[in-house]
This record gives structure tokens, sequence and C-alpha cells, in this order.
């Protein structure tokens, strides 16, 4: 059972293991409220997930702490339940998906876990864990649906209450439902006028398809970059809570939450992996009734693996009408290039690349294809160089 006096004593254990991180105030992200960020990507091990983790086994008796403890985990749960592990002195084993980041992997490795990577998703991995947990007496640390996980996490929330009292809505990531759980619980017991709202993936929508269908559902299958909140079936706690004290719970592409990390990384100089920057995407793209508010956005995570970093940049690159790929059918002949590319100059974009290739079956014999990757200000000027182009008599295919 989750109590007030829980997630306060929760905040005293951990009050000489965790960082205390300072709000950011980041009026870009969207103009037309007042935006805090607070980067849980700055924590210790680069996510809250230490919190809970930590707290959990704190919790642990003599007993259960002589056994070691198991974990299932996308990468963050298992390097929180691994600095947990070896900080209290006892041994733990975590199981994650064979796609995780290999920098979590490395990571918890690094924290003193022993590692146990196991084909799938999340849900794959938690099954697994549950089978060496029955067959070893490990004691299991839930990534989010247990009461003292929950509290841990819900620290946040007494956090953002002391830090920005008269905070209006505040935005959380979900995947399984442990964060929110726990800060929307702590929020509406001491403020039950502010507004909490939660933010999953298109790809991974468990608790807002459980929530709408006022029942557990699970999905078939998940798909989205942001691999942190990947689950396929929320917790029952978690959705017992959440359709308590969570006001709503939206959904962001990944091309929304690549937009997000590239403008966390230039407007704020904050490294998000995909599951931290939901909250992000929400607000910039208006997928709350936030304006005019006072609003903190939580930035839940950054161990994004460095190669998924650059592709998500230029996804993001993309969205935000940064980056272009022009492609124009031209005659095949001698000065039809320089014209393209003069029009490019003078409309001020830049040419990163260009690729020729001389007619295949879907054009005229005397047909040319041209493609130029650009990079540009933003959609109106790609709009802007479209109809120069078209204007001056090529024609446009993209």
């Amino acid at each position: 059972m989750i109590t007030l006096d829980k997630i306060y004593h929760a905040s005293l254990v951990l009050k000489e293991v965790i960082r205390r991180t300072d709000l950011i105030y980041a009026p870009q992200i969207n103009p037309g409220c007042e935006i805090y960020l607070k980067p849980e990507n700055l924590q210790l091990t680069g996510s809250f997930k230490v919190r809970g983790a930590y707290y959990k086994i704190s919790q642990l008796s003599d007993e259960e702490k002589s056994r070691g403890v198991i974990a299932c985990s996308a990468g963050n749960h298992a390097q929180g339940v691994a600095l947990g592990a070896t900080k209290n002195g006892i041994k733990s084993l975590i199981c994650l998906p064979a796609g995780a980041p290999i920098s979590k992997v490395e990571a918890t490795k690094k924290y003193g876990a022993e590692v146990c990577l196991v084909d799938g998703v999340y849900d794959d991995a938690y099954q697994k864990a549950l089978q060496l947990k029955e067959e070893r007496g490990y004691t299991f640390v839930h990534p989010f649906d247990d009461d003292d996980v929950i509290a841990g996490q819900g620290s946040i929330g007494l956090e953002l209450l002391d830090q920005l009292p008269d905070v209006e809505a505040i935005i959380v990531p979900v995947g399984g439902g442990g964060l929110i759980s726990g800060v929307a619980f702590a929020v509406k017991a001491l403020n039950p006028n502010i507004k909490v709202y939660g933010v999953q993936a298109v790809g991974a929508p468990s608790m807002v398809q459980s929530i709408a269908h006022k029942h557990i559902e699970r999905l078939p299958a998940v798909k989205t970059i942001a691999d942190g909140i990947a689950v396929k079936e929320p917790g029952k706690n978690t959705f017992d809570i959440c359709s308590k004290y969570v006001d709503d719970i939206v959904t962001v592409s990944d091309d929304e939450i690549s937009t997000a990390i590239l403008s966390l990384i230039e407007q704020q100089k904050l490294v998000a992996e995909g599951a931290g920057a939901v909250a992000v995407a929400a607000a910039m793209f208006n997928k709350l009734p936030i304006k005019g508010k006072k609003v903190i956005c939580l930035v839940s995570g950054g161990n994004i693996d460095v190669t998924i970093l650059s592709r998500v940049i230029n996804r993001g690159l993309q969205k935000s009408g940064r980056s272009y790929v022009l492609t124009v059918e031209l005659l095949d002949r001698p000065g039809q290039l320089v014209g393209v590319t003069s029009i490019i100059a003078r409309m001020g974009a830049n040419v990163i690349s260009v690729h020729h290739e001389r007619a295949g079956k879907t054009t005229d014999i005397n047909a040319c294809y041209l493609q130029v990757v650009l990079e540009t200000r933003n959609q109106e000027h790609i709009d802007n160089i479209r109809e120069e182009l078209i204007r001056s008599g090529y024609h446009v295919i993209s």
C-alpha cells in the first residue's frame, strides 16, 4: 500500500545517495507557457530509476539481502539495481533484452551486476527474471509495480513541489507506470489542483489503451526509439494509481521524440534518451492543455547509445525542417545541374550531398534524376526553395 509517509521516508533514505536535480527554465520548448525541466538524466546512473531501486533494496530484510537480488530492465532500472545492490554489499543479477543499447549493458556491469541477455523485449526479460528467481532464490526487484519502488520514484514529486510550489501541471514519461504513479500520488496528496499528465510513445501505448478501456491490456508488440518505456503491459498497482490520480495520458511519435531530443541538445545542452524526452515532445507539439500555465517536464533519463543518437539527430533535423532531401527530374543536357544549384545557393540553403542518376524505367528517356541533401532553416525555407524551383520550370518530385 503506497502512502505519503512511505514517500517521505523514501526521500529521507535517498538524501545521502542521490542528486537533488535542480529545475531548469526552458522557455524555448513552448513559448505559449512557462516550461521548466526536471533533469533526472543528470541523476546518478543517468536516470531517475536509481531512486526506486535503491529504496526498495534498502528496505529488504537481512535474509533477503543475503540471497541477493534479481531484476529485469531495458537498461536504466538495471543500473539502479546494480548500484543499489553494490552499495548495500549484496549480489545482483540483471536480465536485459538482447537489443538493449550496448552502453546500458556495459554500464550495468560497471556498477557491479552480473548480466543475463534475453532475446526479445522487456517483457521477455521479465519472464526470464521470474524463472531465475524461483530457481536460485533471489529477491525480485520489480522495475515499476512495487510499492517501495513507486515510493522511491515519488520522492521526485516532493522535490518538484518544493522547487516550484506554484506549478500548475507536471508532464511525466510513462512505461510501466512506476514513475508517474509515485509522482502523481505525492503531488495529488499535497495539492490535488495540480494536473499530472503522462506521455507514452505511439509504438508502445500500453497504459493509454488500458486506461481508455478501463482494464489492463497487453500489447502484442511494441516498437519505438524510446526503449526505456517500451512496455507491453502496465502493472496492476500502477494501473490502479494512474486510473485514480493521473489526469490524462497522451502519445508522441518517434519523429516528435527525435525533435525533442535535438531541441534539448541545442537549447539546453542536455542529452536525453528517447524515453527521457517524451514529456518535452508532448509540450513542444501541444499534445496537452498547458497554454499559459506553469509546467514542469520530467526528463527521466539520458542513457542513449551514441550510435542511436546520431540517427535520432538526423530524424530531428528532418522533422524540424533543418534537413531536406530534394528530388528533381531534369532534362539530361548540359547546364541543368548548375541551374538547380544556383537557385539553391540564392535561396540560402547549404548543399550536403548530390546524387545524379540517369533515366530509369519510370521517366522520360531524355530525363534524369537529381537528388540533393540540403541544410535548411525550417519548413518555410524548404517550401520557398521548392516554389522557386517550380517557378523556374523544374519538375520537383519531392
